[in-house]
């Protein structure tokens, strides 16, 4: 009897490029880039939840930490063979320089860009539960997703290129300040090449910025790639000629490659009250909150003449016939997680701009500040007028006889009748609306 045994075939090695990939520095290069952008947006959360434009802001701006990180972590890993003394190891394989540095550049860019882009899902998923209005803004995604991973080979032939271990952390010190000064203090053009760069004025993109955007970046990271390791370094001009087009495009069009949000500039109204009261779009999911903080002011005005037509929120300054309404932004202020964090703060800081504070008349006189005054305990008092009060009260004779007369004029406003009380108002306001401050009634 012949036994017939067979032969199992060799396990397959695993590809280099998996093993990289799963294994050694890679993945905590994408850990790093992950805690290095999320703990800071964790830190100000306060000020971008509940508003897609400021998230996505937030995080686009963030890269001028994390962009450094990148280049310096594949710079780290360029200079891997060099501090393994494995380089003259490396050139007897049968793989090409190109591949061979392909083979270890390529995982520390894609877990940078991957690192990247789980803080972006996961600031949109904090984002969500409390937005008011808007849209998620995700045009800078792709864009800044190809600038993490461009940074991150780059950093790689710098690495390889530069014999110190100094080389990382120098990479990362001068990208950061490199980018900084460009950011805030270039010119137009220069501002326009860099990955980081925001609008001035929080507006959007144009459609094709993130895309040119991505080939500017992208191609001088393949460009210098294909320069060090390519047998034919000639193959280098392609992708280069690529990245010094779309260079020249962002460049030539400078500030014109943001444009105000349509949504912006769209107010959204309730006209059921006087004055009416109108919300920025972006944030229409407020205005029933605005409208309850404001109904104490609204219900008294009832009937009275000679005021705004509407508080308007455009951004920017009003309108005739308007007032400004209290900010809703920046968030982390008035605002926190979609809701009004001092609805009593706001309704006196709403009073305060049906009063005409921005007047250039200087000359007010203590009959005048009497009268602002009544008319803001009246309407809507100001949470620390109890203290300021109180702090007259302890103080020189001057200061107590000023606190006896306003809470006279208080009293005075309060107690009169209706009709009086609306005449006196329609008087004040109407003086007020129109810089004339010897114009205002006395009490």
């Amino acid at each position: 009897m012949t036994l017939v045994t067979e032969k199992k075939a060799p396990a397959r090695a695993p590809y280099p490029l998996r093993t990289e990939a799963l294994r050694g520095f890679a993945p905590w290069a994408g850990l790093a880039v992950l805690l290095t952008l999320g703990a800071p947006l964790c830190g100000k959360a306060d000020q971008w939840q509940g508003d897609w434009a400021e998230t996505a802001g937030q995080v686009h701006t963030a890269m001028l930490i994390t962009l450094p990180l990148a280049a310096a972590a594949g710079c780290w890993q360029g200079g891997r063979e060099r501090r393994r003394r494995t380089e003259e190891l490396w050139g007897t394989t049968v793989r090409s320089p190109l591949t061979r540095l392909l083979v270890a550049a390529l995982p520390v860019a894609l877990w940078a860009a991957v690192g990247y882009l789980v803080v972006v899902a996961a600031a949109l998923l904090a984002s969500w539960p409390y937005v008011q209005g808007d849209r998620p803004h995700l045009v800078l995604v792709p864009g800044d997703t190809v600038a993490m991973a461009a940074g991150a080979l780059a950093g790689h032939v710098v690495g390889r290129v530069v014999p110190t271990r100094l080389a990382a952390p120098l990479l990362a010190v001068a990208g950061y300040v490199g980018l900084g000064i460009v950011t805030a203090d270039g010119s137009d053009a220069l501002r326009a090449l860099s990955p980081t760069t925001e609008s001035p004025g929080g507006g959007l993109p144009v459609w094709w910025q993130p895309w040119a955007m991505a080939v500017w970046t992208g191609g001088l990271a393949v460009a210098a790639a294909l320069a060090y390791a390519a047998r034919r370094r000639a193959t280098a001009l392609v992708p280069l000629a690529a990245a010094l087009a779309a260079g020249a495009l962002l460049a030539q069009t400078g500030n014109g490659l943001w444009h105000t949000d349509p949504l912006a500039r769209r107010q959204v109204c309730d006209t059921s009250v006087s004055p009416a009261i109108c919300v920025n779009a972006r944030y229409a999911g407020m205005l029933p909150q605005v409208r309850d903080a404001l109904s104490g002011i609204t219900d008294k005005l009832d009937g009275v003449r000679n005021l705004p037509v509407r508080w308007a929120d455009r951004g920017s300054a009003p309108r005739a016939g308007e007032a400004q309404l209290p900010g809703i932004t920046p968030l982390g202020w008035s605002t926190v997680r979609g809701r009004l964090t001092d609805p009593a703060q706001y309704a006196w800081e709403a009073v305060a701009a049906l009063q005409g504070y921005d007047c250039p008349d200087t000359s007010t006189t203590d009959r005048v500040l009497t009268a602002d005054d009544a008319v803001e305990n009246y309407l809507a008092p100001s949470p620390v007028q109890k203290a300021i009060d109180g702090y007259d009260a302890r103080g020189d004779k001057a200061r107590r006889t000023a606190l006896r007369e306003r809470v006279a004029a208080r009293a005075r406003l309060a107690g009169m009748a209706e009709r009086e009380r609306r005449d006196w108002l329609s008087a004040y306001f109407a003086a007020r609306g129109d810089c004339r401050a010897k114009e205002v009634p006395a009490l």
